[in-house]
């Protein structure tokens, strides 16, 4: 992808080398196994699903952090003190999460104002309006505070443990978390909050999901069209989409595909939906909701 590699967000909250909140129960990476199926975080805000414990429970482990996709490795700063210069893991995720949110401020006919969300690096543990966010959570966003959080070393397990390295598959991330970000700005997520977010191979919760990857695809419509990507992206985002389907992690994690446990859909529905979005370059093509086949 090609990107500025001068760029400073406006839009990032850095909180690495912050000491944050203990881990509710003692932590641990013991538990991974059992949370694949059901995790979520309990709010006020309702259930928010995340499949990115199950990613670094079964794939990070204890072992240490390597660059990332070819990026220099993201440096902790002190506490509250800006990125490194030559942080530039930190300015990528600045630059993607700035490009996605211009391009739906800019997005004709996108029926709300669109209004900027700021995203948190975090190693660790930190506080959040949801509750208490925990690397092992993987990348999420926040209704309540309407942030993503994010801690980098989740892009290691994206490239060493599934298969899916390039700075197109971090991008793909960031894109899904604001695709998160503008559901909660159009009140789609409070619609499937209070309808139930309902699991399984149709549920609500898949739709979200699914919605939120075709967001991502709209996205990447844009980058394409600026000349933004390069040969192999779209692969890139392709596969990673792959990677973190229900069934495809059920399978690594050992067990049977229990469809009725979905909650983020499956490999082929997930690269479908970001193809979707990819291919028609506008939100009103992303309606996952009305859909009688996903």
């Amino acid at each position: 992808m090609r990107w500025d590699r001068d760029h400073q967000s406006r839009d990032i909250i850095d909180r690495r080398g912050q000491r944050g909140p203990s881990r509710l129960g003692g932590g641990g990476g013991g538990g991974g196994l059992g949370l694949l199926l059901g995790l979520a975080l309990r709010t006020r805000y309702g259930w928010i699903l995340i499949v990115g414990a199950v990613l670094y429970y079964l794939f990070v482990g204890a072992g240490d952090r390597g660059d990332q996709a070819g990026l220099a490795p993201a440096q902790a700063p002190a506490a509250g003190a800006p990125a490194a210069p030559g942080d530039e893991m930190a300015r990528f995720v600045g630059f993607v999460l700035d490009d996605v949110q211009d391009t739906w401020a800019a997005m004709p006919d996108l029926g709300v104002p669109y209004q900027r969300a700021r995203l948190v690096l975090f190693t660790g543990t930190t506080a959040t309006a949801c509750g208490l966010g925990d690397a092992a959570t993987g990348p999420f966003y926040c209704p309540g505070d309407q942030l993503v959080y994010i801690d980098l070393d989740f892009y290691r397990a994206l490239r060493e443990r599934l298969g899916a390295p390039g700075d197109f598959a971090q991008a793909y991330v960031i894109a899904h978390e604001i695709g998160h970000h503008l559901q909660n700005l159009l009140g789609t997520s409070e619609k499937v909050q209070r309808a139930g977010r309902g699991h399984g191979e149709d549920g609500l919760s898949v739709r979200l999901e699914l919605q939120a990857d075709c967001y991502a695809g709209v996205w990447a419509h844009s980058a394409q069209a600026r000349g933004l990507l390069e040969v192999g992206d779209v692969d890139e985002a392709l596969t990673a989409a792959a990677a973190i389907g229900d069934d495809t992690l059920q399978r690594q994690a050992g067990g049977r595909v229990r469809p009725e446990t979905f909650s983020h859909g499956t490999s082929a529905q997930r690269v479908r939906w970001f193809k979707t979005g990819l291919d028609a370059g506008r939100p009103s093509a992303c309606d996952t909701f009305s859909a009688e086949r996903l």
